[in-house]
């Protein structure tokens, strides 16, 4: 099976844990069977391999996204990547050209699409091979999954089936209703619509190829800017007369909220939390190397992170992206292909940061123009190369970094940095890379 996981989102509803470049589906917040911690995207992947270790994956993302993807799921991962945002139409139309002219796909192989973050169990995963094989068969040019409702939603569009079959036919799409609405909707039968659809290669392509003006996957590539924003349900499914809807009866929430997040949790703390005794369906995540004492609180969610800290009524939480809007500050927590930063202070003329790299793993080859950098070491082992001279670094030694020199650090185990960017215009836009030199000790 051909999958394709749609990876976006802003970053805005889980803030403070999520931000422009940590969206929701990248919070470790879920318990693995080590002991630790895993992400939504994580967790679906794994779910996707354990149902079938054949299933070929491919995530279509934004350019944000793509260090943290490598960073949570590896290096080796099939990315489509949209250089600019559009929307899902030409999203989807880059991921099929990308399956068909960098991973060779046959025109004939069914495609499934479905979004990267849905909190799900294995039934999902076995229907999405069962939506595989009814878009092979070719009855149906797209065939959605239609989602059983277990409440009147306002999120969510609806699918309107022609009848009560596992399988039928599309009598109408609605848009996201209001309460009464929904209501009235589910009563006459219909579906959520979650973003889940399989069809043929050839089909999509063959549609994007008549809305959107390209040859192959490298001529969008370089003409993606140029995409018209148009959303895959208007420009295809709902002018689509060859379409089918097959139901899904299992476990499927969307966890767009810190209240349907929190519902999904499988304790009620993470972090350095004590809760009273006097505490009632209180929810706390806490990122912060200091504690967090909650006492008498009920229907509550407590998040603290160094992005800041939000304590919300639990339904409240739903309506927080508003008020986010209004926030406007630098990210303070990212995670790249070597490891992960945290901002620690925000001076006028300086910025500092605790990096953390994995082992094995370096940062670019790179240089800036309007700063200069120290890195004191704190833990671990590496190797530190500035103007092309490799040094040896342990805890406790300190490396400069004048500006237009070039530097990168390489980790032979986990290694812990204090970085301190010293400048009047310190940006992240101020960053020229280099091709690593050959020195020894490399």
């Amino acid at each position: 099976m051909n999958l394709v996981l749609l990876s976006g989102g802003s970053g805005k509803r889980l803030w403070p844990l999520s931000n422009d470049i940590r969206s929701k589906q990248f919070i470790k917040l879920f318990r693995t069977e080590e002991g630790g911690y895993e992400s939504m995207m994580q967790r679906v992947y794994r779910q996707v391999k354990a149902a079938d270790k054949d299933t070929a994956v491919t995530i279509a993302t934004s350019r944000a996204q793509v260090s943290v993807i490598h960073n949570q799921l590896g290096e080796g991962m099939n990315l489509s990547v949209e250089p600019c945002r559009r929307d899902t139409f030409p999203a989807i139309a880059l991921a099929a050209a990308y399956l068909a002219d960098v991973q060779g796909v046959d025109m004939e192989e069914p495609v499934v699409v479905c979004p990267i973050d849905p909190y799900v169990e294995e039934s999902y995963f076995e229907a999405l091979k069962k939506l595989a094989a009814l878009a092979g068969k070719g009855e149906a040019n797209l065939v959605l999954m239609g989602i059983e409702p277990t409440y009147p939603s306002e999120k969510y569009g609806y699918i309107i089936p022609e009848d009560g079959e596992q399988i039928s036919g599309v009598a109408s799409f609605k848009e996201k209703p209001d309460k009464i609405q929904a209501k009235e909707y589910i009563a006459a039968g219909a579906l959520w619509n979650g973003g889940v659809f399989a069809f043929r290669l050839g089909y999509m392509l063959e549609k994007a190829h008549e809305l959107l003006d390209f040859r192959d996957y490298g001529d969008l590539l370089e003409k993606y800017e140029e995409m018209p924003k148009i959303s895959l349900d208007y420009a295809v499914v709902e002018k689509e007369s060859r379409i089918q809807v097959m139901r899904f009866h299992g476990q499927w929430k969307d966890l767009g909220t810190w209240n349907t997040l929190t519902e999904a949790m499988e304790e009620s703390s993470i972090g350095d939390v004590i809760l009273g005794d006097e505490c009632d369906n209180v929810h706390v995540v806490n990122e912060l190397d200091v504690p967090i004492l909650v006492m008498g609180m009920k229907d509550t969610v407590i998040s603290a992170s160094p992005q800041g800290i939000l304590v919300s009524d639990k339904h409240q939480s739903s309506y927080i992206k508003p008020y986010v809007d209004r926030i406007s500050q630098q990210i303070m927590f990212a995670e790249k292909s070597w490891g992960s930063f945290r901002v620690l202070d925000v001076g006028e003329e300086s910025l500092t940061i605790k990096v953390t790299l994995n082992p094995g793993h370096r940062m670019n080859y790179h240089s800036h123009r309007n700063r200069r950098e120290t890195w004191t070491v704190i833990a671990g082992e590496g190797r530190a190369v500035v103007d092309g001279i490799v040094r040896r670094i342990r805890p406790g030694d300190l490396v400069v970094m004048e500006a237009e020199s070039p530097h990168t650090v390489i980790a032979d185990g986990e290694l812990q940095l204090i970085e301190v960017q010293l400048g009047r215009e310190i940006s992240v836009h101020d960053k020229e890379k280099h091709p690593l030199p050959e020195a020894e000790g490399l």
